[in-house]
């Protein structure tokens, strides 16, 4: 790792060191010291000063535990929202309240936001805490120049903060799609392997076993001859069938195919497909088995449940990849597990999984989950 990645809030995935995040984000906080000041210099004295105190503290805790709730720089936490509406209300509080260097809050409450909302919010936010700060200054008489400075503080710093983690995450999606790139170049790379092992050599071993059996024929007179003849035949319908088998394998279509395949499937069916992935990519064993879910999931909506949505929802979260096919159809009737739920119950099982196959809330719903 060069240096310019150590020292910045990441590296090429979405989810860096929880120590990272925490330090890059909070270096800025080295300029609370300014409202420390004011209560310990005695700029702001008795009652005023502890409940400063309190406010101070309880913004520096909120401020770094919305920084450790998001999961990613793309992916926010459960209590991220919460946790960011309360520690900008607690930056306003005191800009409003207390006043001089209290009015740097709504700063970092602009920067907090550049990091964690969508841009178009990130602005409205930066526009709010930027009248909030002016009438806080306005409030306690500060010089026009303060109001100016950290006026400009909130729009420089917004907009910057908004820029950096809208290149983050085109960075981060950058990647993910380069890495997307590979592998559908090695999927191609093995469909060509496998269209030649059988154009060619498959050919050649059928040629072989043919004309052994034909020699086998011929030389009906010599048991010995027709012994070595069905050897080689043996042989060859034996390599044939490796042959095929090595076939099968490297034409074994991915997740992604087959999500693809999936939607050009349902389309056909005049089913509305929608389809959501998060979390991927999956390891490979857990990838197949999901695929084969997915195939499994998408024959039934076609040939059994006379839907017209149907929703594929794929998700790879703390070792845990879960796959849900949903749709609107005929879910209350009775579920007849065929062939094919019943083999992919036995993989999701011997794969220390689970699968669940019946009604949903609108039609029928599969779900497996695997541990990766």
């Amino acid at each position: 790792m060069s240096f310019a990645e150590r020292i910045s809030f990441g590296g090429e995935d979405d989810r860096p060191s929880l120590r990272r995040r925490l330090l890059g984000l909070s270096v800025g906080l080295v300029y609370l010291v300014f409202p420390v000041a004011e209560i310990v210099t005695g700029a702001i004295t008795g009652v005023r000063a502890v409940w400063a105190g309190a406010v101070l503290a309880a913004f520096v805790v909120l401020f770094l535990a919305t920084v450790v709730s998001a999961r990613s720089f793309l992916e926010r936490g459960r209590w991220t929202y919460p946790l960011l509406a309360l520690t900008t209300a607690v930056g306003v509080t005191g800009a409003l309240v207390f006043g001089g260097s209290f009015l740097s809050m709504p700063v970092y409450s602009v920067v907090l936001c550049g990091f964690t909302l969508p841009a178009a919010a990130a602005l409205l936010a930066m526009l709010a805490n930027l009248g909030l700060l002016v009438g806080g200054g306005l409030l306690h008489h500060s010089s026009p120049e303060t109001i100016i400075i950290l006026g400009l503080q909130v729009v420089t710093l917004g907009v910057l903060f908004i820029s950096v983690r809208n290149t983050r995450g085109l960075t981060v999606k950058l990647h993910r799609a380069q890495g997307e790139v590979a592998r559908l170049a090695a999927t191609e790379e093995r469909l060509r392997i496998a269209r030649d092992l059988h154009d060619l050599l498959g050919h050649s071993l059928s040629l072989i076993a043919l004309k052994s059996e034909l020699a086998g024929r011929l030389a009906e007179g010599a048991p010995e001859v027709q012994r070595e003849v069905r050897d080689i035949e043996s042989v060859a319908r034996k390599a044939l069938s490796e042959v095929r088998e090595a076939v099968t394998g490297y034409r074994r279509r991915g997740l992604v195919e087959e999500l693809d395949n999936a939607r050009s499937v349902l389309a056909a069916a005049g089913v509305r497909a929608r389809v959501q992935v998060s979390g991927t990519p999956l390891p490979e064993p857990v990838e197949g088995l999901l695929a084969w879910a997915v195939r499994e999931g998408t024959t039934n909506v076609v040939r059994h449940a006379r839907a017209g949505r149907c929703e594929i929802k794929v998700t790879y979260e703390d070792g845990l990849a879960v796959l849900e096919v949903a749709d609107d159809g005929r879910g209350k009737e009775p579920v007849l597990m065929g062939s094919g739920l019943s083999g992919l119950n036995e993989r999701a099982v011997e794969a220390g999984g689970a699968m669940a196959a019946g009604p949903g809330p609108r039609g029928f719903r599969l779900r497996v989950e695997v541990p990766a």
